[in-house]
Order: structure tokens, then C-alpha cells, then sequence
């Protein structure tokens, strides 16, 4: 990657399920402008949140860049997989492109919980990024180095009940929030059993639903925290303390 410069200013969305959110951010990932958001069209399909996407930055500030996080699985920006927006829509979507062509300027979309990940982690051992949101998202850093991205959410977590199906907001909303703890409880004996994570951060709308207290190797985050993955998607290796070419090349 060429060397960024000093004023560069990334335009950094999150596609969710039930919002589009975007920012302006300087090269240090620090925000130049209050969120803003609009609501996730229904139905979610390419056309409709390209054009929900171009009506809610249509008077941002200028921007260099644009960086996407995307709910589903994302290879080199093409989209493969989005079961909470509909992925008979996205199945082999090359969104990069399309987002390109819509915007007009040059754009990379990964995860959206390995952007949150590039945005929050220390860059020390093995980091592993959760979001709890609409669905269940899951990002794994060794060293600062984003891992190929597995979507943990579409395992079995008991029979025919996926991570999704058991902790995602519709979960939440069928079984109340002292069921939906219990269960949180379950999933993060889990996690920690599989992956022996060094720390754990914890993202997403549903956060600040947990009640019960973390361990000491986990950490609450905020958007406004993982948000910096956009702009550390264009930094290159010599300026950040995370790397990202393992699991999703720019080039």
C-alpha cells in the first residue's frame, strides 16, 4: 500500500440489521463528525442499501476513502454470505465495486466485527472480538494480525439452534434479558474454553444488556471504538499496530 497521508480522511459505514451508520475519520481513526445513521431498508437487498447508503452521507464532509463493515462473510470485498439482511441477495456481490462505482472513491468492506476488531484491539497475543447485535459476530487477531474470518455465529451451540438463533436479538426479545444473560453466561464458558483468548472484547447494540461481571480479560467496547478499524484498513504496516493482510488483502 502506498503511504497515507497525514490529512487523509476516510468516509467508515457499518451496515446493520436494523441501521446504516457512517462517520468521518481522520488517519488516526478520531471522528470528524457525529454519527449519523438511517435505517436498514427492508428489503435489504444491494440496490436498496447502495441507495440508503447515498442518501445518508449525500451532505457528509469531503472524504479520501471509504471503509465498510458488512454483517456477513466477506472475501477480498465480495460478499459471500448475509443470513440478518438476506443472502439470496448478497451471495457473490462484489460490494467494493459496487460501492466504488456509487461513491466514487476508492473502498475496501470487510467484516464488521473484524472492523470493530481492527479498531479496538491492543495488538498483544491472541484477541478475539465478539458484537451482539441483530445477529452473533465474531473476529479473531494474533498479534494484531486479523485471522481469516470464520462465521462462529452458524454453529450449533445445541441442536438446530445456532449461535444466531440463541443470543441474536430476536432471542433477546422471545426470552427477556435474564434468560438471554443466562445464556450469555453459557456462550462465554464456551469461548473461553475453545479459544483461550488473552483478552475479549465485546461489541454490539446488546452490550450494555449483559448484568452479570466480566473477568478481568474482558472489555466492554463502543462503536465509537471499533469505528477506528476504518481507518486503520488503509494505514499500512509500518503505521499500525494491526495488520490485516492474512485474511482480507487489499490488492
Amino acid at each position: 500500500m502506498k503511504n497515507t497521508p497525514s490529512q487523509l480522511r476516510v468516509l467508515s459505514i457499518d451496515i446493520g440489521g436494523s441501521h446504516i451508520k457512517a462517520t468521518i475519520l481522520n488517519k488516526k481513526g478520531d471522528l470528524k463528525m457525529e454519527y449519523d445513521k438511517i435505517a436498514t431498508p427492508a428489503p435489504a437487498n444491494p440496490e436498496n442499501v447502495i441507495k440508503a447508503i447515498n442518501t445518508l452521507v449525500k451532505d457528509f464532509p469531503s472524504y479520501d476513502k471509504i471503509s465498510v463493515g458488512f454483517p456477513g462473510y466477506v472475501k477480498n470485498g465480495v460478499v459471500k454470505t448475509a443470513p440478518n439482511l438476506g443472502s439470496d441477495y448478497w451471495a457473490d456481490v462484489d460490494l467494493s465495486k459496487k460501492l466504488e462505482k456509487a461513491l466514487g472513491k476508492p473502498t475496501q468492506v470487510v467484516n464488521d466485527a473484524d472492523m470493530q476488531g481492527l479498531g479496538v484491539v491492543a495488538g498483544k497475543g491472541l484477541e478475539m472480538v465478539i458484537t451482539l447485535g441483530t445477529g452473533f459476530g465474531t473476529a479473531l487477531l494474533m498479534d494484531g494480525h486479523l485471522l481469516p474470518h470464520f462465521e462462529l455465529a452458524h454453529l450449533p451451540i445445541k441442536e438446530d439452534v445456532t449461535y444466531d438463533n440463541y443470543i441474536g436479538e430476536r432471542a433477546l426479545e422471545k426470552e427477556g434479558k435474564e434468560k438471554w444473560n443466562k445464556r450469555m453466561k453459557k456462550v462465554f464458558k464456551i469461548l473461553k474454553t475453545v479459544f483461550n483468548y488473552d483478552t475479549l472484547y465485546i461489541g454490539g447494540g446488546n452490550s450494555d444488556k449483559l448484568t452479570f461481571k466480566l473477568d478481568k480479560n474482558m472489555k466492554i467496547v463502543t462503536n465509537a471504538d471499533g469505528i477506528k478499524g476504518g481507518a486503520r484498513l488503509w494505514l499500512n504496516e509500518t503505521e499500525s499496530k494491526t495488520k490485516r493482510k492474512v485474511a482480507t488483502p487489499a490488492e
